[in-house]
């Protein structure tokens, strides 16, 4: 049972080495959401101290859109992969407009922060958001279409002949 136990151990120390988790601030909760196989619509409000942040497993070859909408303009949402050594976000819609449209390199986990700007000057504590999760299609490379002729509508009117042009 010692065995086991110290294997158990060894296995979450080995996870949470893969998959730093930044420290949260104060009073947001951590919501883990599954593989995105469907639509899913996320929504909260940016309170500071009630906040929620998100982890989203990704695979390999996945193409994921993911679209954040708040009806304030202090409203903002970065997306951090978790795998990366590299602490900036790699996609903030302060800076790369509302939508993220990525196709996925490696299996990762990212990390959704919505947040309200502390910054700017402002009315409130906080904004509703929403979330949307898509996963998109990787369907394979289309080709042009060769092209067919059209065939012939009726017409009241015969078609023209070089002839009948002079």
């Amino acid at each position: 049972m010692l065995a086991a136990l110290l294997i158990g151990e060894a296995a979450v120390a080995e996870d949470a080495q893969q998959l730093q988790i930044p420290e949260l601030d104060r009073g947001e909760t951590l919501e883990k959401l599954g593989f995105p196989a469907v639509t899913e619509r996320l929504t909260g409000w940016t309170k500071f101290g009630k906040g929620k942040v998100y982890t989203l497993p990704v695979k390999a070859g996945q193409h994921v859109k993911i679209t954040f909408g708040s009806k304030s303009p202090y409203a903002f949402m970065a997306i951090f992969d978790l795998a990366s050594s590299d602490d900036e976000a790699f996609f903030g819609t302060d800076e790369d407009g509302l939508t993220a449209d990525v196709t996925v390199e490696a299996d990762t986990t990212w990390l959704i922060k919505p947040y309200y700007s502390r910054v700017t000057r402002r009315r409130g504590l906080g904004a509703p958001y929403s979330i949307l999760i898509e996963p998109q299609a990787a369907g394979p490379v289309q080709s042009q279409p060769a092209t067919q002729p059209q065939p012939q509508k009726p017409s009241l009117f015969p078609p023209r002949t070089p002839a009948a042009k002079q």
